[in-house]
């Protein structure tokens, strides 16, 4: 007995209706420029109008002035140009096939303020003071090979072998030629290791330094775990002397070098949205990095007024034209939505404006999302990588958005608070009695702040506070 089965195959035609979220590609770039931040808009604006000649921008601080282009002039006949010419009078400024150099009239005096000094590297502090020696050719030759080893903290990056078979000196001569270096300024430079850094520094003190000098050679590490007793134990020396050597040796310069560090490494943030405080309120300045202003070219508008124009020229503005508008409208878009996320947040921390960081409170995206009517994920993309300058000072607009605790009166403290009260805490405790996080939490409690030990751990290695053992003094 078999089982037989029917297959029915043919083609059908269905109606069905769905619902499906499409990304149109206004949309997708509007969420782009909005999670960019100032430096990454600017450089997504600039290759836009490369791109796009119809985009034109405002200068910093202009407003766009939009002109009708002006009638095009007639060309003029070279020939005509060149008969107007007084050659008599143009032939005096010729000798011998040269034009003779006019006189320069200085109008405006040189502002000096506008001149960067020059910086003055490590190198070349280094290489002044080897002119001070009485070096000859070939050890000059060494010590500036030496000077060019030594890296940006001060330390020298080879050996005295390394010299020898560099220069072709012996390997006294080399090592000589090392501690003379390291007798330069900065104090310490030209070091191999921390521990022959911090000696070179001790040895530049005029009283004993010897207790010091045995610290930093056998027990450095001791120091850095703040184990006194231990170090007072092996040197046989009272636990007052032990503590009054390893704070010495804390004030040493660990990277002498970083003296000589360049500014003009440093960067700079700029604030994307500014508040100020106007007659009571607060006003709301969106930077012009963060939403630069930007017009359509009145050239290309006025060949679309131009009856007799070509039309592939007419599409192609077109085309740039719906573009172009397209790129305004979401950066227009993303100046409001920033405008009113930071609005938002005036109203939720208006104490922090207020009174200061100690008032900050809980705070999380979804609140901003509901008061303002859009999703959570609109509110990340606007606060991302965004920097928000007011009265208190400058923060990242993600600082704003904190966790934390419930306190006494129902009231949330954010986790901003609590790292400031454990640094008062702290700041304010017996160094001979430091407090332990388990009696940090415990006060935080009396004050209505129920906060684990663990958290309280957690925040003091985000303030860079260290642990009970290594703050502990003698």
């Amino acid at each position: 007995m078999g089982l037989g089965f029917a297959m029915k195959m043919n083609f059908n035609l269905n109606l069905a209706q769905t619902q499906k979220l499409i990304m149109t590609p206004e949309l997708k770039q509007a969420i782009e420029i909005l999670q960019y931040n100032s430096l990454e808009l600017n450089e997504f604006i600039q290759d836009e109008l490369l791109s796009n000649p119809v985009l034109q921008q405002t200068s910093a601080g202009a407003e766009a002035v939009e002109k009708e282009p002006e009638p095009e002039k007639p060309a003029s006949n070279d020939d005509d140009v060149y008969d107007k010419i007084d050659w008599k009078a143009v032939a005096g400024e010729f000798e011998d096939g040269r034009v003779r150099q006019t006189n320069y009239e200085k109008k405006d005096d040189v502002n000096y303020d506008n001149f960067v000094a020059a910086e003055e590297s490590l190198v070349d502090h280094l290489c002044f003071q080897l002119q001070m020696t009485n070096f000859s050719e070939i050890e000059i030759k060494a010590a500036m090979y030496v000077v060019e080893n030594i890296d940006e903290n001060g330390y020298l990056e080879i050996d005295y072998e390394d010299i020898s078979r560099a220069i072709g000196i012996d390997n006294d001569t080399a090592e000589t030629i090392i501690q003379t270096i390291q007798t330069f300024d900065p104090p310490g430079v030209a070091a191999r290791s921390l521990e022959e850094c911090l000696l070179i520094q001790l040895t530049h003190f005029d009283d004993d330094v010897s207790v010091e000098c045995r610290v930093v050679a056998s027990y450095l590490d001791d120091l850095a775990s703040n184990r006194i007793q231990k170090i007072a134990k092996a040197l046989d020396i009272s636990l007052e002397i032990a503590q009054i050597a390893c704070d010495r040796i804390r004030k040493l310069e660990p990277k002498p070098g970083r003296e000589y560090a360049s500014l003009r490494e440093v960067r700079y943030v700029t604030p994307d949205v500014y508040i100020d405080k106007v007659e009571g309120k607060y006003v709301i300045r969106v930077s012009e990095s963060s939403a630069p202003k930007l017009y359509i070219n009145a050239y290309y508008r006025s060949i679309l007024r131009q009856e007799a124009a070509d039309e592939s020229a007419v599409g192609y503005i077109n085309k740039k034209l719906t573009s172009a508008l397209k790129l305004i409208k979401s950066i227009e878009q993303r100046r409001n939505t920033i405008y009113r996320v930071v609005d938002s947040i005036i109203n939720f921390q208006y104490d922090f404006f207020e009174k200061g960081a100690m008032y900050l409170k809980p705070l999380n995206l979804k609140d901003v999302a509901d008061e303002i009517g859009v999703h959570e994920s609109t509110v990340s993309r606007a606060v991302n990588g965004k920097y928000l300058q007011c009265g208190q000072g400058l923060f990242e607009i993600k600082h704003f958005f904190q966790s934390g605790v419930t306190g006494a009166f129902g009231e949330g403290v954010s986790a901003e608070s609590i790292k400031m009260l454990i640094k008062d805490l702290v700041g304010s405790e017996d160094p001979k009695k430091p407090l332990s996080d388990q009696k940090i939490s415990n006060e935080l409690g009396k004050a209505g702040i129920k906060v684990s030990r663990r958290t309280i751990a957690k925040y003091r290695d985000e303030l860079s506070i260290p642990s009970t053992s290594k703050r502990k003094r003698f």
